[in-house]
């Protein structure tokens, strides 16, 4: 995993910028949140080794999303359903909802994107500024 002092992403006036390679190498967690300064939500990228299968867990409070970068993997929830997920596909699990995320490759890494949130949607806030006509 890259040193803190190693995180290359480019900050700017209200933004940074980087790459999921830029956060650490290897298998396992690239501090997204951390790396970027995100506040508002927490957000980690997962590097699997081939064939990984991650442990059951659920949370207290937190919803998340799964985003499938790369690979092909499989998740379980509790109640005993599958499904897979390809380059693209999305999981959305509920705090309480047990699950865990299985690399179905044998020779390939398999990265996804972790989001995780409460207490709602601030709705869609977005402005145009001052002297913009259109997006």
């Amino acid at each position: 995993m890259a040193e803190e002092s190693e995180i290359q992403a480019v900050e700017g006036e209200g933004y940074a910028v980087a790459n999921i390679d830029d956060l650490g190498e290897g298998w396992g967690f690239r501090k997204v949140r951390k790396g970027l300064g995100v506040t508002a939500f927490g957000v980690n990228a997962i590097v699997m080794p081939p064939s990984y299968e991650t442990g059951r867990h659920y949370h207290d409070e937190q919803e998340e999303l799964y985003f499938l970068h790369r690979g092909r993997v499989e998740i379980e929830f509790g109640d005993g359903t599958s499904h897979v997920l390809e380059p693209g596909g999305l999981a959305r699990v509920d705090p309480s909802t047990v699950r865990r995320l299985r690399n179905l490759s044998d020779s390939e890494d398999a990265i996804y994107v972790c989001v995780g949130g409460k207490d709602g949607y601030v709705g869609r806030d977005g402005q145009m500024p001052e002297g913009e006509t259109h997006r």
